[in-house]
């Protein structure tokens, strides 16, 4: 039996005088991601991609941090939980800054067919399915200048 859980981090919200932060671990301490060769070399999974997500942080005079875009392959069948914030509400900007990107889990079976998922979902995977966890941009602070 294979067990594996971790955290993913996102985007964070800017302030007053800062833009947010791209990919980091935000109220979470002592955390960080698996390296993928750990992954790959301990579960039947390959990470096709790991990525910023690009524009998903909220637009403002400071710019909310973007999100991640992980795409996982299970090589053999599992079940797989996903428990996230964020997939309906996006993450508010203030003092005028836009909304973030709200966050997207995605299944893509083998055969092709795309099934979108909850926030908290728990799925039979099988072989050769992919996970896609694209995770929420912060808010943006303030009213973008022209």
């Amino acid at each position: 039996t294979d067990g594996y859980y971790e955290t993913i981090c996102g985007g964070t919200g800017a302030g007053p005088n800062f833009d947010g932060c791209d990919a980091v671990h935000s109220n979470m301490t002592n955390t960080r991601l698996t390296d993928p060769e750990i992954l790959e070399t301990r579960y039947p999974v390959r990470l096709e991609q790991f990525e910023i997500r690009s524009n998903s942080g909220g637009e403002g005079k400071y710019r909310g941090g973007n999100g991640i875009v992980r795409a996982i392959r299970f090589l053999k069948p599992m079940t797989a939980s996903i428990l996230s914030n964020h997939r309906r509400v996006p993450p508010y900007g203030l003092q005028g800054g836009g909304s973030g990107k709200v966050g997207k889990n995605t299944l893509i079976k083998a055969n092709g067919k795309v099934e979108e998922l909850s926030h908290r979902a728990e799925i039979e995977m099988n072989s050769g399915d992919v996970f896609v966890i694209q995770t929420p941009g912060g808010g943006g602070f303030g009213k973008k200048e022209c």
